[in-house]
């Protein structure tokens, strides 16, 4: 297995935008000498860690990972086989974002290219995160601090400023993409109170704002 460390570059000169695109693009790459084999094995560790987060908690929003990402395929199952009630990113309207129901692995549908499957029902938009308990949202990086790094499209910051007073928030990271140095931050960027890495829940300076 190849050394995983991650050793990020120094973006302090850079404006935040492009030092964010710098560190998005180190972190893909990063991420891709990670082998299946290792992937499936952090995946398994991340069901017992996810479970214990929500908690008896009913209502939860999560994601459909994508290759590179936290696995969550199967995590979705796990969630929706303990009696949960699980929204998962979907297209709306007009290519808009919105949310759909899970309904089992099998309902799920690739609706657009290079999209991860989502459900095929109807579209709600962010308001139904009002009812929601627990959303855990994918993240490339997160800091102990609580800054997120996402992909860079800005619609889970904007999805976060929906949720309900006491939605209980967390980001899946593999477990060296929890680190202590800064990630620039915009005026639009949510703090997230808890990391969800596959064995840990760790709580950011967030959680305690």
């Amino acid at each position: 297995m190849p050394n995983l460390a991650l050793d990020l570059p120094n973006v302090s000169s850079l404006e935040d935008e492009e030092a964010k695109d710098l560190l998005r693009s180190y972190v893909r790459e990063h991420r891709q000498q990670r082998s299946d084999q290792a992937r499936a094995h952090l995946a398994e560790l991340w069901k017992d860690t996810v479970l214990e987060f929500i908690g008896d908690r009913k209502i939860v929003a999560g994601f459909v990972s994508t290759h590179f990402e936290p696995p969550t395929l199967e995590l979705c199952k796990v969630i929706a086989d303990a009696g949960k009630t699980l929204l998962l990113p979907k297209l709306g309207p007009g290519l808009t974002r919105a949310w759909g129901y899970f309904k089992g692995v099998d309902d799920l549908v690739q609706m657009a290219p290079g999209r991860p499957p989502e459900p095929s029902g109807p579209a709600f938009d962010n308001e139904i995160l009002l009812d929601v308990d627990v959303i855990v949202l994918p993240a490339l990086l997160m800091s102990y601090a609580g800054e997120r790094l996402g992909q860079g499209g800005g619609w889970y910051d904007r999805a976060l400023k929906e949720k309900g007073e006491q939605t209980l928030v967390g980001a899946m990271v593999f477990p060296e993409e929890l680190v202590h140095s800064h990630i620039p931050q915009t005026e639009f960027d949510v703090p997230i109170p808890y990391v969800l890495r596959p064995a840990e829940i760790v709580e950011t300076t967030a959680a305690q704002q």
